[in-house]
């Protein structure tokens, strides 16, 4: 990783759900958090936990030089709403295709 940016990731215990307009599109006890240096800390969530059925695979793609490139879900009024990495880079495989949420209401407990 370059000289100053860290990622550290660690496994939580809290109850995270995540809601969009009322309606629960995650909800686990297992989250993945991930720390980067300049950004908030994001919920990484097993796919089991989170309603994939509400989702949409979109065809977008970024990339990230310290975790890869990330594959994006949809929601019919909001492209692009998750990510994840289906081949994340060796120093952060633990997070291989667990679902991050942007822009949404993220409750723990």
């Amino acid at each position: 990783m370059t000289t100053g940016h860290r990622i550290t990731i660690e496994r939580g215990s809290e109850h995270v759900r995540v809601v969009r307009d009322g309606r629960v599109l995650a909800e686990s006890r297992r989250p993945l958090l991930l720390r980067e240096t300049g950004l908030p800390v994001r919920y990484y969530l097993p796919p089991e936990d989170v309603r994939t059925d509400l989702l949409t695979p979109s065809d977008t793609h970024s990339y990230c030089p310290f975790k890869g490139t990330a594959s994006y879900w949809s929601l019919p009024d909001a492209p692009d709403l998750v990510w994840y990495y289906p081949d994340p880079k060796p120093d952060v495989a633990e997070i291989k295709d667990h679902l991050c949420f942007y822009d949404v209401e993220t409750v723990t407990d």
